[in-house]
């Protein structure tokens, strides 16, 4: 387990991280969230151990950061902002000296060097110097480089930033692979990226925390959750489905002409809505029911807190 408890960094008079507490346990993929300047990074920086707290404690698997820092580093995995690499050596000298960093050699440095190389498909340019790379490439090599030893702990800091859809895809099914018997924590701004791969989101702003709990659990508390969108053929009587019992309010969507039928809080109200459909003899083309939307629960979580 890592436990983080009343972690605070403070830089002169600038507080990045304020009293911070959380826990995450083997098995868990927590998503970090917060806007630019929320101290996302300070908190990873502590976490590994490369800065060092003003106050508070972080142990990782029981190792206390501070004291026992070599103990704890050794567990951990860790793709840091910007994914820093050596430019001027190639994808796979820089695995191997990784490699040789951690312990490994002969066989078992080729061994793992090979298998990183082929799960993050860096074969053809395994021989190209890193400062060549594009930025999704770099990005890959530093997430090839943080899971080369098969750390108990990945700690990634924004791990699809600069990738294209499809490598996105590959380093999300790489996270859920390896997430069964280690705790990850990713570190991130990008939503889609805890709707995609997180168990669990943890949400700070300012350096305090304002928000944990599922995916789930942080869309129920959208207006959007339990929401109805209708797309019709032809004019909806939005005053009727306004007086529809448990209906917060109509929303009219600009571009597709779709309406928005909000629920209020704790309200099912699919059922209403497809019974007045169907009295009515609307011709609906879409019938979708909303989770909620992260986005706008992210942007209610931490405007007050930017403010």
């Amino acid at each position: 387990m890592i436990e983080i408890t009343r972690l605070t960094k403070r830089f002169g008079q600038q507080t990045a991280v304020d009293d911070l507490s959380f826990s995450v346990a083997q098995g868990e993929v927590l998503g970090f969230l917060g806007p630019n300047g929320a101290g996302k990074s300070t908190t990873m920086k502590m976490l590994t151990g490369f800065l060092a707290p003003t106050s508070g404690t972080a142990s990782i698997l029981g190792h206390d950061i501070l004291r026992q820092t070599l103990k704890a580093q050794r567990q951990i995995g860790y793709l840091p902002e910007g994914a820093p690499c050596y430019g001027d050596m190639t994808v796979r000298a820089f695995l191997e000296f990784i490699a040789e960093i951690r312990g490994f050699r002969g066989a078992q440095k080729r061994e793992r060097v090979g298998r990183v190389v082929e799960q993050l498909e860096l074969e053809r340019v395994g021989e190209q110097s890193i400062e060549t790379l594009s930025k999704g490439f770099k990005r890959r090599v530093g997430v090839a480089q943080a899971i080369l030893h098969d750390p108990r702990v990945l700690i990634l800091d924004e791990p699809t930033d600069g990738l294209d859809p499809n490598q996105k895809h590959q380093v999300r099914e790489l996270i859920r692979s390896l997430a069964h018997e280690r705790i990850i924590i990713i570190s991130t701004h990008i939503l889609e990226e805890v709707a995609a791969v997180c168990t669990r989101a943890v949400v700070i702003a300012n350096g305090r925390l304002v928000a944990d709990g599922t995916p789930l659990e942080l869309e129920s508390r959208s207006r959007y959750h339990q929401a109805v969108t209708l797309v019709a053929e032809g004019e909806l009587d939005r005053a009727a489905l306004a007086a529809l019992p448990g209906v917060a309010d109509v929303e009219q969507n600009a571009g597709d002409g779709s309406l928005t039928v909000l629920a209020q809080p704790g309200q099912v109200i699919f059922p209403q809505v497809n019974a007045l459909i169907a009295e009515r003899g609307w011709r609906v083309r879409e019938l979708d029911v909303e989770r909620g939307r992260l986005d706008e629960v992210f942007r209610s979580l931490t405007r007050g807190e930017a403010a």
